[in-house]
């Protein structure tokens, strides 16, 4: 099954990368099993003798894009044409929820700043409502214990620090939160309220952002 899945999402960033990438032009390049398959690809193109420069959505990224001779530039050094990431869900309006990674902040930066967003994820990935994953939240170390109260006066709502007594560090030296809201309704509305709370950056909500899902099953990648 495992095997499978990985194939899969090699198709599916494979797909994304010869059907949006162009030569001569600036990427973002995004974290995570399913974004791999599509750093690898652009590897390719650039040992082939293709133009294409990137910015990365983490340090893991960072390394990875070095590792296969893709020039990387900061963000906004460059127009950055395509965005191509993966999700931890995707819901039938095209919302998202992402950061199963911890890369929560720079992936929205990048998709923000990118002319297209293309999502790129295997099936099993798919929802009619977001919130069945855990819903990351990047906070300010210092405010996480004045976040998690906060959060849990919005809703009933399950809270934990990722890492528990060692806390997992971001790229940016916060913390994150997962809350199990279970399906949420009105994904921006929360987005909105999370974002309000001091010592919140940002949480991994991503709604309106998405331009294009290639999603990879056992028929081949579609779009959704």
């Amino acid at each position: 099954m495992a095997a499978r899945v990985d194939e899969r999402k090699r198709a599916v960033g494979f797909a994304a990368v010869d059907r949006y990438v162009r030569d001569r032009t600036c990427i973002g390049l995004g974290t995570g099993s399913t974004a791999y398959w599509a750093i690898e690809r652009v590897g390719e193109r650039v040992a082939a003798g293709e133009r294409i420069v990137a910015v990365a959505t983490s340090r893991e990224t960072e390394r990875l894009c070095r590792e296969r001779s893709i020039p990387l530039v900061e963000l906004m050094d460059e127009e950055i044409a395509v965005a191509l990431d993966g999700a931890d869900e995707v819901a039938a309006d095209l919302a998202l929820i992402k950061g199963g990674g911890g890369a929560l902040f720079r992936e929205k930066a990048v998709a923000l700043a990118a002319r297209l967003f293309v999502v790129i994820v295997t099936e099993e990935k798919l929802v009619q409502r977001v919130g069945n994953y855990p819903l990351p939240v990047e906070v300010v170390p210092f405010s996480a214990t004045y976040v998690t109260r906060e959060i849990e006066a919005i809703a009933p709502v399950s809270v934990s620090r990722r890492g528990g007594a060692t806390p997992f560090v971001t790229d940016n030296a916060n913390w994150i939160l997962d809350c199990r809201f279970g399906p949420i309704d009105d994904p921006a509305h929360l987005d909105e309220l999370l974002r309000a709370i001091h010592g919140v950056v940002t949480s991994g909500l991503f709604v309106d952002l998405a331009d294009e899902v290639l999603v990879a099953g056992p028929n081949g990648v579609r779009s959704l």
